[in-house]
């Protein structure tokens, strides 16, 4: 990934001033004020960054609590301050009642005072941790990059439910100086190297223009926003966990010896469990698609053949938002894993093209609004074979694509996808097939009825009639 230019952040760049030497909070004595906590009152230089990004805007790293800043060398908050600093302190060593993985969030946090401890020591609190005002560039740059990404989430939430945009020249609005190339962000570079030279434009997605709010041809403002409305609440009501339980979650990783358990599991018992996993996922993406405005009024065939069709592919789409693109993990039976717990599959070459899939999704850092509009596009596809009603389809489709744009033009966000694009449909149509493939050979290696352990609506989609099931299917 390139680096982030001084003053530049996810592609965005801040107008911040340049001052004539660093300055120190007059409380804690840091350099680079504008990273550090604010102080209610503050003047002098801290006060003279209007652009700039607090880190209190990231959550604590322990439990995801609001954060007041970096101590003992991660940003937490003020009770995981205390508890380690106490931690460190002579007395009784904690022993955990349970299995050394407690979860660990601000519900639970002081339930399990070993594993607490454990999640600190295992993300670098020390009492030896370098002061923030030694950290290197990069460590400096890295930070403001993830405290801004955290305003940006903010801003496009705000935005999507209807809230109004800062204006500007706020603190919370980008810009961009004349003087800079657009086509350079980190999001943009990151995104066209994974997708591995597959460059077509998305046939549900026209790039959205920026000249005005986009309308469908069949459908008034008013209607897309009852749409956009539907969409996001069918969206919320079955797709789990939630954004902060992963967020809380996600760097709590299997250890080697869970790794090695996982491979050296028997392969059919490593399909059952992930068959198991996939199938829970398509049943949340059936309640989706039910709960869509508009879905249910399409004849029953139609509506057999988008969910035979798209199910896996949305459930690939949904699988970004649990893709710690960080550490390439994914979540998988409670924490999250990497390439290497799928070996005893046997299909290394599927599982890293579904992890390299999240990753280039990962890139384009959608909001929970846009990766439910987004899975919506990816079930209701009026180019899938069999369909009866191909214009009702269609018509479905074209209104979640003006509330898709609709979505992206009150984020200002649309600039930025159109430049990038988003994943190709075959992308996602090859993946599929993988699978099935993937399934079929590992369906020959075992003839002994080992698929008729898998969920019956697994088996319905992949394995029964594999020969015979529609292209579209896979």
């Amino acid at each position: 990934m390139p680096s982030v230019l001084p003053g530049a952040v996810g592609g965005w760049h801040w107008q911040v001033p340049t001052l004539p030497a660093a300055p120190r909070c007059r409380r804690c004595r840091r350099d680079l004020a504008d990273l550090c906590p604010a102080v209610p009152g503050r003047s002098g230089p801290e006060a003279a960054l209007p652009g700039t990004a607090h880190i209190e805007v990231i959550p604590c790293k322990i439990c995801g609590d609001k954060s007041s800043g970096i101590h003992y060398g991660v940003i937490t908050c003020e009770g995981c301050k205390g508890f380690f600093r106490r931690s460190q302190k002579s007395g009784p060593s904690y022993a955990c009642s349970r299995q050394q993985n407690c979860p660990i969030d601000r519900a639970t946090r002081n339930r399990c005072q070993h594993c607490r401890l454990q999640k600190c020591l295992r993300l670098g609190m020390s009492r030896d941790a370098v002061k923030f005002g030694r950290m290197s560039k990069k460590q400096r740059e890295r930070l403001h990059a993830e405290a801004q990404q955290q305003l940006e989430q903010r801003e496009r939430e705000r935005a999507a439910q209807g809230a109004p945009l800062p204006a500007p020249g706020h603190p919370l609005s980008p810009t961009v100086p004349a003087g800079c190339p657009r086509g350079s962000s980190p999001v943009e570079e990151g995104t066209k190297r994974a997708q591995d030279g597959d460059r077509g434009a998305p046939e549900w997605f026209p790039h959205p223009g920026v000249s005005s709010i986009p309308e469908s041809p069949t459908a008034s403002v008013v209607e897309i926003e009852h749409l956009t409305q539907s969409v996001l609440k069918s969206h919320r009501d079955t797709c789990q966990p939630r954004p902060e339980e992963l967020q809380r979650r996600r760097w709590d990783t299997f250890t080697r010896e869970e790794i090695c358990a996982y491979q050296s599991k028997p392969s059919a018992e490593m399909w059952q469990r992930c068959a198991s996993r996939v199938t829970e996922a398509i049943q949340d993406v059936v309640e989706f698609a039910k709960r869509l405005q508009g879905f249910l009024e399409l004849s029953q065939n139609d509506q057999i053949v988008l969910l035979k069709a798209g199910a896996m592919e949305v459930v690939l789409v949904r699988m970004c938002r649990a893709f710690n693109s960080d550490n390439r993990t994914v979540l998988f039976e409670g924490k999250f894993a990497g390439v290497e717990l799928f070996r005893s599959l046997g299909c290394h070459e599927l599982i890293g093209s579904i992890f390299d899939f999240a990753q280039s999704l990962c890139a384009l850092h959608f909001s929970e609004s846009e990766v439910a509009l987004f899975s919506a596009l990816v079930l209701v596809n009026a180019s899938r074979p069999w369909l009866q009603d191909r214009p009702r389809v269609a018509r479905l489709q074209r209104h979640l694509d003006a509330a898709f744009r609709l979505l992206l033009h009150r984020t200002r966000r649309e600039g930025l996808l159109a430049r990038v694009g988003l994943p190709p449909p075959g992308r996602l149509r090859a993946l599929c097939s993988q699978h099935v493939e993937q399934l079929q050979a590992f369906c020959r290696l075992h003839p002994g009825g080992v698929s008729a352990a898998f969920p019956p609506l697994y088996r319905e989609l992949f394995t029964s009639d594999a020969t015979e099931a529609p292209a579209g299917t896979h």
